[in-house]
């Protein structure tokens, strides 16, 4: 006999909406394998193409056949075939998938030139879209309110995005802004709010969103699920600053690496905050080129390089930044191989899971771990195409 007649909840359909709207847990879409950053001064229309350029001579000289790439990378015969064909393809074709224009770190203080700079990166970002070889995800970063000046920051952002909508007669799509070392959280408040007062000024159709990028001690502590939601929806994703993070921290300079164990920390902080958000999650960098163009030297930084992005997709951080040419070959050579691996044992077990039998190898999948497989395999086509 039960207690009582009612099993009523109440105040359930309210929290459960906050839920909803905080946590709507969507689907892996696609997401750029990288984001490059160029320092403003040094961008034209001709950018992305010669890094192309360049990361494909360096395939080409130094990657000649799968088995160069094999031994480089350490990859099975037929995994290297697969990967090579792909990384040649992919570097004559789409080199870069998210571009940043750069006015904070690589760009320095230049207040007599900055506006100069925006006008220029205007152009020459209308130019490549007008060319159709704008990437698919593209803008800018600025500079940070950190340093005390937050009207420079503001005042390249509306120029670059007044620019761009005038020239282009819209803002293309694809873009977002990068807003570094965040020290307070009332400063993600404040650029918020200037997003928003922009967006009504240029009377734009849909919603300017940001990127947080977490490079302070003070910065992880304040992450958290619902920063999204008090921020209307801008906060874009979160992406990880190596070198500041562990300067702030008193690292010494051959410690402030990529793999450090005070770096896992500040991932696994951010995939915590932002698990379920649909706030995406983006790696740092490695603040290194070739010594020379000798093979040795190019190849020991791809194997150094590659060693990183195996890190960060072993910790499910599926986006990383690139800062040289030469990265983009380890990267997609790194990411080509994590998705193909494993892409048909993944499939075969998640069908197992739909007939109801055990998959290779006797292994019995709870459905956490078919879900987790699904959404690997929906990832790998997006990267994959």
């Amino acid at each position: 006999m039960r207690v009582t007649t009612s099993h009523h909840v109440d105040g359930f359909e309210e929290v459960h909406a906050v839920q909803r709207a905080r946590y709507p847990g969507a689907e892996p879409t696609w997401q750029p394998v990288h984001t490059v950053y160029v320092p403003a001064d040094r961008f034209g229309a001709g950018t992305v193409a010669a890094w192309g350029d360049e990361a494909l001579a360096l395939a080409k000289a130094h990657l000649s056949g799968p088995g160069e790439l094999a031994e480089v990378f350490g990859l099975p015969a037929v995994l290297a075939t697969a990967v090579h064909e792909r990384v040649l393809r992919k570097l004559a074709t789409e080199p870069v998938e998210d571009l940043r224009v750069d006015f904070e770190d690589g760009y320095g203080v230049r207040p007599d030139e900055e506006d100069g700079h925006v006008e220029q990166a205007v152009e020459a970002l209308a130019g490549m879209r007008e060319a159709g070889t704008l990437p698919r995800r593209w803008g800018l970063r600025v500079k940070s309110f950190a340093d005390g000046d937050p009207a420079r920051s503001l005042r390249t952002l509306d120029g670059f995005v007044t620019g761009m909508v005038e020239r282009a007669g819209e803002l293309p799509t694809g873009f977002t802004v990068t807003f570094p070392k965040v020290i307070m959280e009332s400063g993600l408040t404040q650029f918020a709010a200037f997003l928003r007062r922009l967006e009504e000024g240029l009377g734009l159709g849909r919603r300017l969103r940001f990127e947080l990028q977490v490079e302070a001690p003070q910065t992880v502590l304040f992450l958290r699920g619902d920063l999204a939601e008090t921020l209307g929806g801008r906060l874009a994703a979160a992406h990880f600053g190596v070198f500041d993070y562990t300067a702030a921290l008193g690292l010494p300079p051959h410690e402030q690496r990529l793999d450090h164990p005070a770096c896992d920390h500040a991932r696994h902080v951010m995939q915590t905050a932002f698990a379920g958000t649909g706030v995406e999650l983006s790696d740092g960098s490695l603040a290194a080129s070739p010594a020379s163009g000798s093979a040795a030297d190019v190849r020991a930084l791809w194997r150094r390089h590659a060693e990183l992005v195996r890190h960060s997709l072993a910790h499910g951080f599926y986006q990383g930044w690139d800062m040289h040419p030469s990265h983009l070959v380890s990267r997609f050579a790194t990411v080509y191989a994590f998705h193909l691996a494993r892409y048909d044992s993944y499939r075969d077990r998640v069908h197992a899971w739909e007939e109801r039998r055990a998959a290779g190898g006797g292994v019995l999948d709870e459905p956490a771990t078919i879900k987790t497989l699904a959404a690997a395999l929906r990832r790998a086509d997006s990267v994959l195409g």
